[in-house]
């Protein structure tokens, strides 16, 4: 028996395996039944609004509102991002594949960004497809472009905020009905807090109170034409926060 010590295979680079996840769990995204569903019905939804607005724009000769059907986008993600979370994780829990993943050679924070990537990426999709609406309203009008702009830079952060919040519930647990209502109601609260932040006296407590809101960063700001730097940085701590969460979630059962 050879007395040489073994040597530890190396770990790859940060990020290296990341692409490949990605791919993989955008693929998933375009094969799901369930993600067709959520997909068909914000965008049905979203098309009843536009049809309705554009009427009324006509019929009255009001000037477009670029961000007005975009705007509705924000509250249906509350509902959307659950369903397009619940499983990434709580899948593989329940099935036993993450204890595989984490016997290959790749790190945690490559597991949990490329699932979150994948999410991100099929959202991006979604609401690109709503574009449309803006080509609409060049021919009957001269929407506001800058208006437009900051309105969709909100919703894609706001998106990822939301599904990044959505994948650390699903790390918690193997059951993705579980992980879509916590992640529901989780959203649910940060959506209405803003709303609840008026019953307060305090005027320091509505200000902490609107802070935490994800709504209030994006109706008080990115839906009114305005890109403010404040509002861009919460988005992105709250989907940096949310993504370390998960990522020493899914490293913790490392040690189970």
């Amino acid at each position: 028996m050879s007395n040489e010590p073994s040597i530890a295979a190396p770990r790859p680079p940060l990020f290296a395996n990341t692409w490949a996840i990605f791919k993989r769990e955008l693929y998933q995204y375009f094969v799901s039944p369930i993600a067709y569903f959520v997909a068909f019905v914000m965008l049905l939804i979203a098309g009843l609004l536009f049809g309705t607005y554009l009427r009324i724009w006509v019929n009255n000769q009001l000037p477009a509102d670029s961000t007005a059907v975009i705007s509705y986008v924000a509250f249906l993600t509350v509902f959307m991002a659950p369903l397009l979370t619940m499983r990434l994780l709580a899948e593989e829990n329940r099935e036993g594949t993450i204890e595989l993943l984490l016997t290959l050679p790749i790190r945690d924070v490559d597991i949990v960004l490329g699932k979150f990537l994948g999410a991100w990426a099929f959202y991006t999709v979604v609401i690109a497809v709503t574009l449309v609406y803006e080509f609409i309203l060049t021919s009957v009008g001269q929407p506001d472009q800058g208006a437009a702009i900051a309105g969709y830079l909100g919703i894609w952060l706001y998106g990822g905020a939301a599904l990044a919040i959505g994948l650390m519930f699903s790390a918690i647990t193997e059951n993705q009905i579980v992980a879509g209502f916590l992640s529901l109601a989780m959203l649910v609260i940060l959506f209405l807090i803003d709303a609840f932040s008026m019953s307060v006296q305090s005027a320091g407590a509505q200000t902490m109170l609107r802070e935490l809101s994800l709504s209030s960063h994006y109706y008080r700001s990115f839906s009114q034409g305005i890109i403010r730097v404040q509002d861009l940085l919460f988005y992105i701590f709250i989907i940096a926060g949310a993504l370390f969460i998960t990522t020493q979630l899914v490293g913790s059962r490392r040690w189970r």
